[in-house]
């Protein structure tokens, strides 16, 4: 398992904010599901700010696969969360509980992750937290 990604995985899990930035390049590209590309760190800390106000995730079954040259992995995942707070244009929130696969996909260069795509279904989420 690619080191990087491990580490950037229980940083996650810890609610490690900063554990995860260290895990990032300066100029990393962060693809969210559904939104908009965000480049550098700066814009990744907004967005965790964002969404550990919105939300509380843990991730569990995490597997990585790692392509030769480590310069890219993937991983699958369940995401167990709590929706604690309405999130613009969403369904709203009251304590919720989701889960959910999702999955994430890396480029790595020196160590460091320079971009990060995640996936999951958006509309088994909404299924969720509407019928909670």
């Amino acid at each position: 398992m690619n080191q990087t990604v491990k580490t950037y995985f229980e940083a996650f899990n810890a609610g490690d904010v900063d554990g995860m930035l260290a895990c990032l390049s300066d100029d990393v590209a962060h693809h969210v599901n559904e939104g908009q590309i965000r480049v550098g760190k700066e814009k990744f800390a907004a967005f965790c700010d964002h969404m550990n106000r919105c939300y509380r995730e843990n991730l569990t079954d995490i597997v990585v696969f790692d392509a030769e040259g480590g310069t890219r992995a993937a991983a699958e995942f369940i995401v167990n969360g709590t929706y604690l707070e309405t999130d613009e244009g969403l369904p709203d929130a009251f304590g919720q509980t989701y889960r959910l696969p999702a999955g994430s996909f890396f480029d790595l260069k020196d160590d460091k992750i320079t971009r990060v795509t995640t996936f999951y279904n958006l509309a088994d989420w909404t299924k969720q937290v509407s019928n909670g």
